[in-house]
């Protein structure tokens, strides 16, 4: 009598808190209406179900519990009621299934009208690629892949000369604009996921998969990395801005072409590069770095306030003596530190695990990364800065 008691308890609570839950679909789901009915088609299947057999149990146990003087009769099989089991939960399989079919189908169905953007996950960083005006993307391999050019789009196509280049973590979109998202892996699996519009693929390296949606709402939404792709997986993170079109266009014409990030630097900027720059081009340069170390995602395993991660903490770590796992030593100054970017798996640091991925990075991006690191102090000053703020006695 407990147990039928507990069982029925269970079902009344489950379906009130159903009901009178506010965790409830967003309404920023895109054109994705579909895929809210086919969630509410599988919560009232298994709701029905979960009800139906949790009852059933309750009778049984009610029906046929133990009596004085009666004996519940033992049936090893009943052919009629195998066949009414199998003819429901068939329906019921086909009720999940057939749904998500037709959405999946809408799912992968470009409109006529759908703007291409390229997206490329990569350890732990998002990078996209938009069309010029030639209205196409163009060719891309990942044997192409290099510091200079980290998208990998081969030089002898015309149609990629005017594509569109955003090498940080923030993608734009426009309202109201069907957009096909191309996506590509350069190394691990991943998957591409805004969970606002209910829009997400997996990313598998050596093909490209694809969906699409319509933007519908003004706003800023995150975007995560839905496959575990390695320690800095939770870092993977960036995010979609949905804006006018007046918005989407101005920034737009600001990002660069892959014409002119493979043009060679102007005397001007050459000259602001070097190490002779003001104090001026050094806080540029500073600026730079942090903006690198976010968008390529050092900050998942690199802390600059001290705190322990999977990396080094960069606070203090610019003329500190490293000791690597060997038992040998190293002072960790500018060619260190260009070393070790270029090549993390060359030595590990005592205590962290050999787990850096390798980044490709221009000459100019690893000098202001650099600078970024060098703007945390030394042991000497890092030290120096705690005695100060240290209460007196």
């Amino acid at each position: 009598m407990a147990m039928a008691v507990a069982l029925v308890l269970m079902v009344v609570a489950s379906l009130l808190f159903h009901f009178l839950s506010p965790w409830w679909a967003t309404p920023l789901a895109s054109n994705w209406r579909q895929m809210d009915d086919t969630l509410t088609i599988t919560l009232v299947v298994t709701a029905v179900f979960f009800v139906a057999i949790n009852l059933f149990i309750v009778y049984t146990l009610l029906r046929f519990r133990h009596r004085e003087g009666r004996r519940a009769a033992y049936q090893p099989d009943n052919k009629k009621l195998e066949h009414w089991l199998i003819v429901a939960t068939s329906i019921a399989i086909m009720g999940l299934l057939a749904p998500g079919l037709f959405v999946y189908a809408a799912y992968v169905t470009v409109p006529a009208n759908a703007l291409d953007v390229e997206v490329i996950g990569q350890q732990w960083q998002w990078r996209f690629r938009y069309p010029g005006a030639g209205g196409k993307l163009g060719r891309s391999s990942i044997d192409l892949v290099s510091a200079a050019n980290p998208f990998g789009i081969d030089p002898r196509d015309p149609a990629g000369q005017d594509n569109i280049l955003v090498n940080n973590n923030e993608l734009h979109l426009q309202i109201n604009q069907p957009v096909r998202m191309l996506l590509r892996s350069q190394d691990v699996l991943h998957d591409f996921y805004v969970p606002p519009f209910r829009a997400r693929m997996n990313m598998v390296p050596g093909m490209v998969t694809s969906f699409w949606f319509t933007p519908n709402k003004l706003g800023r939404y995150e975007v995560l990395c839905a496959q575990l792709c390695g320690v800095g997986h939770s870092g993977m993170r960036g995010y979609v801005v949905v804006e006018d079109a007046a918005g989407f266009q101005k920034w737009l014409k600001a990002q660069p072409t892959f014409a002119q990030t493979m043009a060679p630097p102007a005397p001007v900027a050459a000259a602001a590069a070097a190490p002779a720059a003001g104090a001026a081009t050094g806080e540029a340069l500073v600026a730079q770095g942090k903006a690198l170390a976010e968008s390529k995602a050092c900050v998942a395993c690199h802390t600059v306030d001290g705190s322990p991660r999977v990396g080094p903490t960069w606070k203090g770590l610019f003329g500190k003596t490293e000791t690597m796992e060997n038992g040998s030593t190293a002072t960790v100054d500018e060619t260190y530190l260009k070393d070790f970017i270029r090549n993390p798996q060359a030595r590990v640091v005592k205590g962290f695990a050999p787990m850096m991925p390798k980044i490709e990075m221009s000459d100019a991006e690893l000098e202001a990364l650099v600078a970024y690191i060098k703007s945390y102090g030394t042991p000497a000053a890092t030290q120096q800065a705690q005695q100060q703020s240290a209460p007196s006695r």
